[in-house]
């Protein structure tokens, strides 16, 4: 249910909006329309953050558009109880929306300014189920390892080794592969990769990644 007042109502256009543009999830939706934007988010940027374009945020980072959340939340296939391995937690919008879709997420962190901002802004929220970490997100987190799904939120020429290591033998992993900052948002399951749509992130921070198959 999509909460009252201005923020409510923007909440309503941007899922209609997602829905018009090929989201058709409900689970994913249904997250959408209840996790508050506006509050991983600067202040003075709240009556934009249903716009769907990327906002930075802070130490040269945004937080995704809408859409691309969206999108990338919709590819995981979520069902309900997944444990879910996210790299790239900015404020933790994204983890929020995961979390909202029944998964029990982990996410990491490269800054700790961000870490910090995302463990304030998680609990504003109403979400208090998600765990952050700081760390290298290329490390993923081998203690909570296997995961179902993993979520990358960093452009990276290919998918961490250590984190493909993590994943269950038919878990997902959805990441934008690229050499610079634009690049194609991925999906590979059981060694087979499918390309979504072209997509522009932030570079991953930390350890070196594996190098795209040529």
């Amino acid at each position: 249910m999509i909460r009252g007042g201005p923020a409510g109502s923007r909440r309503r256009r941007m899922v209609d909006r997602l829905r018009a543009h090929g989201i058709t999830d409900d689970r994913v939706l249904g997250a959408m329309a209840v996790v508050p934007r506006e509050r991983f988010v600067p202040s003075e940027l709240a009556d934009v953050a249903y716009d769907d374009h990327p906002l930075p945020i802070g130490g040269g980072q945004t937080i995704s558009a809408p859409w691309v959340v969206a999108r990338m939340a919709a590819a995981l296939e979520l069902t309900g109880g997944e444990r879910v391995l996210e790299i790239g937690t900015g404020h933790g919008y994204a983890a929020a929306v995961l979390a909202s879709c029944g998964a029990r997420v982990v996410t990491v962190e490269y800054d700790a300014g961000l870490v910090a901002a995302a463990r304030r802004c998680l609990p504003a929220a109403g979400v208090d189920d998600v765990e952050v970490r700081h760390g290298d997100g290329a490390l993923g987190a081998p203690d909570r390892a296997p995961f179902d799904a993993v979520s990358i939120a960093a452009m990276s020429p290919g998918i961490p080794p250590a984190v493909l290591a993590q994943l269950r033998l038919d878990g997902i992993v959805v990441a934008p592969i690229g050499e610079g900052t634009d690049g194609m948002l991925v999906r590979q399951r059981r060694g087979r990769v499918e390309e979504l749509d072209a997509v522009r992130f932030v570079r991953l921070r930390g350890g070196e990644p594996a190098r795209r198959a040529s």
